[in-house]
């Protein structure tokens, strides 16, 4: 009997390693110098010839050019396992795509293959491990230029990981360190998770752009040069598609200065035009439909900000459990605009709806904004609710005598709309706005009110026990 179990352990044990492919029995040198994308590619090849597998990074430094993942692969990094990405000189990254319309987005959002690791069209595709990915060599600008159908220079590569069109993904356990301009970007993919990720990168952390069912869960991403995690809906699928059906939670968003999460210093970097923060938008051309951001906690960031200003539907919305500390600019900001950036033949207009925010703490909030709510003249913002809120402001405002300008076709950034004429909370072409237990209290006096309303419709605050319309 004991002869049998025996047999039948080690039959379930080579079982387990079968599907494994070793990536320096493929030639990868992993010592930091030589390139290994070219044998990590073969052994993903292999992987995927043979209907699935998990490629594997043992200790070591991989210095990388565009690594091309397949469907049912697993690249799977073991603690002390490093992707390095290798320096624009060395042209080791792919060409990037052809494309008909760059105008209407970012390059970042427009080119996928001159990323570190890539994949497009593929489903059933994992990255894990407790290893890093250094993008070290990757540029955090956006070098590809509209017009330019064949993208930015050859070699280039400026994403760390970049997923287009796939199916069942799995990101988890990994770290991301100088991620480029998106550490992650996943573009018209479904089924999704990204798990107990950590991300400290020079640029955006985690951009989620037309997707549908996926989850950012457990995750700590800290972007002091821009946004942590984001929602879009670009034109990067040739047509408006909505980004739904999204969960965020559990994650924590910080602006340290750039390296200092890793190396626990957690170093306050000076105020950015904005760092940190959760976001949907600036890219709005299809929308946002049932997202929910729940139990996350924001350090040295922006404020949240709901953006729909190219001709989408924003609608759905929940955020529950938030606590924010040292916010920049503004806590919470929802807006709607006509930037309409994408094809000029289209004729509807941004809208918002059913938004509700509750049980948010934040403290050590920036004098420039309050919460701000503004839609459009003729297409108000409609339903939105805020409810369990206290937000501590450091004061020191001074009156605001100019009227607060439209969003309008500005870029809806509150920093460049200078201070609102309230510091607690500036609504506008809003019908249906509902404050429950929503509290301000200042660190030092502030020459503004706290609300000011103008051209809200069916307005309840149960603060002051009475409806008002202005």
């Amino acid at each position: 009997m004991r002869k049998i179990l025996f047999f039948f352990s080690l039959l379930m044990a080579t079982m387990a390693v079968a599907n494994d492919y070793l990536v320096k029995d493929y030639g990868a040198k992993a010592d930091g110098k030589t390139l290994d994308h070219q044998a990590i590619n073969q052994a993903i090849e292999a992987a995927h010839a043979a209907g699935g597998g998990r490629v594997v990074l043992s200790t070591g430094t991989y210095l990388c050019g565009s690594i091309r993942m397949k469907s049912n692969v697993e690249l799977h990094l073991m603690a002390g396992a490093t992707i390095l990405a290798a320096p624009a000189s060395m042209k080791a990254y792919d060409e990037s795509e052809p494309f008909d319309f760059p105008e209407y987005q970012d390059g970042g959002h427009t080119y996928f293959h001159n990323s570190l690791i890539w994949a497009d069209g593929e489903q059933n595709v994992s990255i894990t491990g407790r290893g890093m990915i250094d993008g070290k060599g990757l540029t955090k600008r956006d070098t590809e230029k509209a017009g330019n159908v064949q993208g930015g220079s050859i070699g280039t590569g400026d994403k760390a990981i970049a997923l287009k069109q796939c199916r069942n993904i799995l990101i988890r356990d990994v770290t991301i360190y100088r991620g480029g301009h998106f550490a992650i970007i996943a573009t018209g993919c479904e089924r999704a998770t990204i798990d107990n990720v950590t991300i400290d990168t020079n640029r955006d952390g985690i951009d989620i752009d037309c997707c549908k069912y996926l989850t950012v869960s457990n995750t700590k991403v800290n972007t002091p040069s821009d946004d942590a995690i984001v929602l879009k809906s670009s034109y990067a699928l040739k047509r408006p598609v909505m980004c739904e059906h999204i969960l965020i939670t559990n994650c924590l968003v910080t602006g340290y200065k750039l390296g200092t999460f890793l190396d626990g210093t957690y170093i306050p970097e000076k105020v950015n035009w904005v760092c940190g923060r959760i976001k949907l938008g600036t890219e709005s051309n299809g929308g946002y439909r049932n997202i929910t951001i729940a139990n996350c906690t924001c350090m040295w960031s922006s404020g949240l900000a709901f953006e729909e200003v190219d001709q989408g539907k924003m609608e759905n919305i929940v955020v529950t459990n938030i606590s924010m500390n040292h916010v920049h600019h503004y806590p919470i900001y929802i807006t709607t605009g006509c930037r309409n950036r994408g094809p000029k033949e289209r004729t509807d207009v941004s809208s918002a709806r059913d938004i509700y925010i509750n049980n948010v703490v934040a403290n050590d909030c920036d004098s420039l904004a309050g919460i701000i709510v503004t839609g459009m003249e003729g297409e108000p913002i409609r339903n939105v609710s805020l409810s369990d809120i206290y937000i501590r402001y450091r004061g020191g405002g001074q009156k605001v005598t100019k009227p607060y300008r439209e969003q309008d076709t500005n870029y809806p950034e509150p920093r460049w709309a200078g201070p609102t004429p309230a510091y607690g909370l500036f609504a506008r072409h809003v019908d249906g706005l509902r404050l429950r237990n929503v509290r301000f209290e200042l660190m030092q006096p502030d020459e503004r009110p706290d609300i000011i309303l103008e051209d809200v419709l069916n307005y309840e605050n149960d603060n002051q026990n009475k409806d008002k319309k202005r």
